[in-house]
């Protein structure tokens, strides 16, 4: 096939693959310069282009070609502009030690290290038993459990150990991996009968450290060999690092043992940051990227993203990267405009199946289960949160709140919202749930 041929069809499997509007904003602009043998160099319009594809699809344009050539492919970004030579030098360290450590079979993103960790009251616990962790590997805290909301900070953290461990002992056996990742690796393994090389592979390490550990839930095969997997290294006294989106005892369709053995060591949460850590934040972002962020624009954008880090950073990348195409500057009507479908509408009314959907999400159970009649643990538990969150969160009467749980009487939704009353006060982890629920439901 003609380069042009193989691009067209690249282009195809990359807008199937991140929808639309993220296809003609980030990856159109993208064009090939080279493809050879394993090989592709493409061009990128500036640095920011690069560093958030890199942050958000880091392997979808090897995916793209190998999907497209049927054969593994390495991906080079070229970025068709000119660049200041510390920026220049600073992406080629980055770039060396990422495929040094790729080389090893270590897909950690250099980026994220302690240094560039900006540590406020909303994350100083995580921060500093991650710190320790790094610091003495296997002895302080096994395992370290980190959870939070999404785009928190959490893959920041453990990755941040990961390199740190590996700058203090460049020889250090180290794996990062998301849960989806083991998983399909877990199903490689069972389809062509390679479950030694599997075993091999994770329980020789030094530390693992393991991304978004809830996406295991209900995966029986998965969960079994995580189990020994852990057990294999935790004898071994080599430290087990996981992230999740909630605690271990809110974990849903994760058997009981694998639960007990993620608080056998020290558990740290991550809250959303204030409006003032926001603002460091973007101030620490801007300054590490030559990006000129006056203070009012600052305080701007950490009001308008309320919660979540990741989107907060990606704002800041998406001005800059506007800014660097057309020469205007970084102001308020730039971001009015550029940012216009990530903004949210604080007069927005929160609708019952807004909140429903988010609460079905969470616990992984269908909305129509919320409003049947069943009265299951696992099913009443997220239907009494989901009653007292629309009760906190909009003007409806009790009766109206019953009757979008399947015609549920008024009397009902007294009781569980009691229940969940009850249960925040006794239990600071199902608080900290629930409040975890509003700010992802609260505009």
């Amino acid at each position: 096939m003609e380069i042009e041929e193989i691009w067209q069809k690249v282009q195809g499997v990359l807008q199937e693959s991140v929808g639309g509007a993220a296809f003609e904003l980030w990856f159109k602009p993208v064009k090939p310069l080279e493809i050879k043998e394993h090989s592709a160099v493409l061009s990128v319009p500036n640095r920011f282009f690069r560093e958030w594809i890199e942050d958000n699809y880091p392997q979808l344009f090897n995916k793209a070609l190998e999907t497209v050539l049927s054969k593994q492919m390495n991906v080079v970004f070229k970025v068709d502009q000119a660049q200041t030579s510390d920026i220049v030098k600073k992406d080629t360290l980055m770039q060396t030690r990422r495929t040094r450590l790729a080389n090893r079979g270590i897909h950690l993103n250099p980026k994220y290290t302690f240094d560039n960790f900006v540590v406020g009251p909303s994350n100083q616990f995580a921060h500093a038993a991650a710190l320790a962790v790094g610091e003495s590997l296997g002895k302080t805290y096994n395992p370290l459990f980190i959870y939070g909301d999404v785009g928190l900070g959490k893959t920041h953290l453990i990755s941040a150990i990961g390199n740190m461990v590996i700058d203090i002992d460049p020889n250090a056996a180290v794996m990062y991996v998301s849960s989806e990742q083991f998983t399909n690796e877990v199903v490689a393994a069972i389809r062509h009968e390679k479950m030694g090389e599997l075993k091999d592979k994770y329980r020789g390490l030094d530390a693992l450290l393991i991304d978004d550990v809830q996406f295991i839930a209900n995966k029986t095969q998965t969960q079994e060999e995580f189990f020994h997997t852990f057990n294999a290294l935790y004898e071994k006294q080599k430290q087990i690092i996981i992230s999740a989106d909630r605690p271990p005892k809110e974990l849903t369709s994760i058997t009981d043992r694998l639960k007990s053995r993620f608080t056998m060591g020290l558990i740290a949460d991550i809250q959303p940051p204030s409006i003032e850590l926001k603002v460091a934040i973007l101030q620490k972002k801007a300054e590490n990227q030559k990006i000129f962020l006056q203070d009012d624009m600052a305080y701007y954008l950490a009001s308008r993203i309320r919660s979540n880090i990741r989107e907060l950073e990606g704002c800041l990348i998406k001005l800059a990267a506007n800014s660097n195409l057309t020469g205007n500057p970084i102001n308020i009507n730039m971001a009015k405009d550029v940012l216009k479908d990530i903004f949210v509408d604080d007069f927005k009314p929160i609708s019952v199946e807004h909140i429903q959907k988010t609460v079905c999400e969470y616990f992984n159970i269908k909305p129509i289960d919320i409003k049947a009649k069943k009265r299951t643990k696992e099913v009443t538990a997220p239907r009494q949160a989901a009653m007292y969150i629309i009760k906190q969160l909009t003007d409806l009467s009790l009766g109206d709140i019953g009757k979008s749980f399947g015609g549920k009487d008024h009397a009902t939704v007294i009781y569980a919202c009691k229940q969940v009353e009850s249960k925040i006060d006794s239990d600071e982890n199902f608080a900290k749930v629930i409040e975890q629920l509003i700010n992802r439901i609260k505009p």
